[in-house]
């Protein structure tokens, strides 16, 4: 039962990639250290990544620490955390965040590294689950890349996304100048008049 108070949601802050989660933080945060599994990251760090404070997110590795999801190591005054894998729910876990708020963590993994990626946004369903729009869970991710990246190159990268995620990945490039002026092209501007979830530069 403890556990279980420590992740349910407080019902006005509801997260609608993973219902069960208090909140879409939590779901941010998880997704984060157990798809980085090999990484520790200090509380600033993931604060100024998920644009929180600092002690907002020391509150919830508190919670995820006490509960035994995350574990945390000590380096002088710096409190570094990272996914216990040791816990006994941590592989469903993984692919349970993989599924929900894996998308963000595993394409801005795979694009940065892609010449020519200049922004990278997720759009669609999952950007607008992600906003807190109700609806059914997305089924697959629609990402809208802004450069001049090699179109072979983004391919390889969604493919690798895919794996990951378990679910389809689909990429559309479009150019710099295009992105300027979405007002000439009505998909952009469609797309930039709903939820877009900015995922290059972090």
């Amino acid at each position: 039962m403890h556990i279980l108070q420590a992740i349910v949601q407080d019902v006005q802050a509801r997260s609608q990639l993973l219902p069960l989660l208090r909140s879409p933080l939590l779901g941010e945060l998880l997704a984060w250290l157990f798809l980085h599994p090999e990484e520790g990251y200090s509380v600033v760090e993931l604060a100024t990544r998920f644009q929180v404070s600092a002690s907002t997110v020391s509150r919830e590795a508190d919670r995820l620490t006490e509960t035994g999801f995350v574990r945390e190591d000590r380096r002088g005054n710096m409190r570094l955390l990272r996914a216990d894998l040791s816990h006994p729910a941590a592989r469903p876990l993984t692919d349970l965040l993989a599924l929900t708020y894996g998308p963000a963590a595993v394409l801005a993994d795979r694009l940065a590294p892609v010449a020519g990626v200049h922004e990278a946004y997720i759009y669609g369903s999952w950007a607008a689950r992600y906003a807190g729009e109700p609806g059914p869970p997305p089924r697959d991710v629609d990402v809208l890349v802004v450069g001049d990246a090699d179109e072979d190159d983004l391919a390889e990268a969604a493919r690798a996304a895919e794996h990951q995620l378990a679910r389809e990945v689909n990429i559309h490039r479009i150019s710099s100048a295009s992105w300027r002026s979405p007002e000439s092209d009505p998909f952009l501007a469609t797309v930039r008049s709903r939820s877009l979830h900015r995922i290059l530069p972090d």
